[in-house]
């Protein structure tokens, strides 16, 4: 079954506790905080219905129409289906939402890969990962994901502190565990539910461990309450500020206060092994769509900028192309990433496809890692108007309105409406507190960046240089631990031989 918007609203409208602002919640769906998120995702069901945008949105498979989202990918089609689909809702929205479901079940993915590796350590698990996957794909669920903790000191292990700053199991019963302590998660509070697994951190040196602990969660389960940063949304007319009142994914602090977990729903527990397994692998999948996103940012600063060079001539300048220049390589850049990560596909454990790991982790560091240095590039080119520019209401008042009319004309093209409109989109975009706010999301979403740099050094192909400095240098065998690679051993050289056409036939 996909669902539809109205199938969605009323699935959030469960009696959950949703504190924001200093109040209650008492209709998430029509909370002003909360609404535009919501019909955002509710719009995402219905493109899946909707005529002009079905056949780009849906896959069959199983006999029956699934979200391409939540598809498993078994071919490199199948990835050049989602990365179209994601930014066709991107283009339709007109905007960049990353906590919409797409990007997080890629990590339900990941489990399934491990799933053979989980069930040596702890066989009763395996099938609740499988079970699970299926019911996202023919329930069509709003998936969100859960990692951070409050941690609290963190120069002191969970144990010697207050247990609650990591989330950890306090009983077990026949029903299931019972677990407390809190989660920051994105969209928590108008998802349905969230795959919860412990974060970056030091569990002690036991083998078994309470905080290990890997489940899913029904975010309408009894004992969670989600007390939220207030918004951006309503702050300022939307005139003003078209981004925050549309786009602003409001983050919760999820307090897990003795809820029951059913049996069926635990993934992993008590088991550092089986949390450093998960740890290791969990963006092998979402990453491609979290960086996809920067991308379709790069396209929206690249085009703020562009307008506001050429409505005064400047985009004639060579420092100025320069610059847009730099903008253009880092766009290109994640999109060559991006566009590799497919090309080179690997099959994983399990027999899906999934993009190149190396190239996907390195464009993620790219992405990430050049974002603030870019946002300041289209600033410098967008200049200090953006900041000044008066507000609409100014724009239309008669004491006001013949003078900003005068100077924010610059011909017949640009006409002060249109300008003030482009410096206000980008004013949100690149100075606002949504802009800032939605920077510090990019550098720590997925996990902060000595863990971006982690994965590259896990999963790049090493080998493949050492082969040939071993072969340029006259080196021996030793040098390689008895190996006798060669430079046509590395990954693509692989690849690229008529000995593994596999990406080639998957293409």
């Amino acid at each position: 079954m996909i669902r539809t918007g109205d199938t969605y609203r009323e699935s959030i409208r469960d009696g959950r506790e949703v504190h924001v602002n200093g109040e209650r919640v008492r209709d998430v769906p029509t909370h002003p905080m909360f609404k535009p998120l919501v019909d955002i995702r509710a719009r995402i069901f219905d493109m899946a219905h909707d005529p002009a945008t079905r056949a780009v949105m849906t896959v069959t498979q199983d006999g029956a129409p699934q979200a391409i989202g939540n598809a498993l990918p078994f071919t490199q089609g199948d990835w050049w289906a989602k990365r179209r689909a994601a930014d066709a809702v991107m283009e339709d929205l007109g905007g960049i939402v990353t906590r919409i479901g797409d990007e997080t079940v890629g990590e339900m993915w990941s489990l399934h890969d491990a799933a053979d590796a989980l069930a040596a350590i702890d066989p009763q698990f395996s099938g609740n990962i499988r079970n699970h996957i299926t019911r996202v794909l023919h329930e069509d669920l709003f998936h969100v994901s859960a990692n951070t903790d409050p941690k609290g000191d963190r120069s002191r292990p969970a144990q010697d502190q207050d247990p609650d700053m990591l989330l950890h199991v306090v009983r077990e019963t026949d029903a299931g565990l019972v677990v407390r302590g809190a989660k920051y998660e994105t969209a928590a509070a108008y998802a349905n539910q969230a795959f919860t697994k412990p974060t970056i951190a030091n569990w002690g040196d036991a083998e078994l461990s309470d905080y290990a602990v890997g489940f899913i969660c029904d975010l309408a389960t009894p004992g969670l309450k989600f007390i939220c940063r207030t918004g951006f949304a309503t702050r300022a007319p939307a005139e003003d500020y078209p981004l925050s009142n549309r786009f602003d994914e409001v983050e919760a602090l999820v307090i897990f206060d003795d809820v029951l977990i059913p049996w069926e729903n635990v993934l992993f527990y008590r088991h550092t092994r089986a949390a450093m397994l998960i740890r290791a692998t969990l963006h092998r999948y979402s990453a491609f769509g979290f960086v996809q996103r920067l991308q379709k940012q790069a396209d929206l600063m690249i085009g703020a900028a562009l307008f506001n060079v050429r409505q005064t001539g400047l985009d004639r300048q060579q420092p100025v192309q320069e610059k847009l220049a730099q903008l253009a390589v880092w766009r290109e850049g994640i999109n060559a990433h991006l566009t590799g990560a497919i090309a080179l596909a690997e099959r994983s454990p399990a027999g899906l496809m999934m993009p190149n790991q190396s190239l996907l982790y390195s464009g993620r560091v790219l992405a990430c890692s050049q974002l603030p240095q870019m946002m300041q590039i289209a600033r410098e080119l967008c200049g200090g108007q953006i900041a000044l520019t008066p507000d609409a209401a100014s724009f239309r008042h008669p004491g006001t309105a013949p003078w900003l009319e005068k100077y924010y004309t610059i011909n017949d093209e640009w006409q002060a409406e249109d300008r003030r409109k482009l410096m206000a989109f980008a004013r949100d975009l690149l100075n606002s507190d949504y802009a800032g706010h939605r920077l510090s999301f990019q550098l720590f979403a997925q996990s902060p960046p000595f863990a971006h740099l982690a994965a590259v050094y896990r999963n790049f192909d090493w080998d493949g240089p050492l082969a040939f400095v071993k072969q340029a240098a006259g080196l021996s065998d030793r040098v390689m631990g008895g190996k006798t690679l060669t430079p046509a051993d590395s990954a693509v050289s692989r690849w690229f031989s008529t000995e593994m056409p596999q990406g080639k036939a998957a293409k």
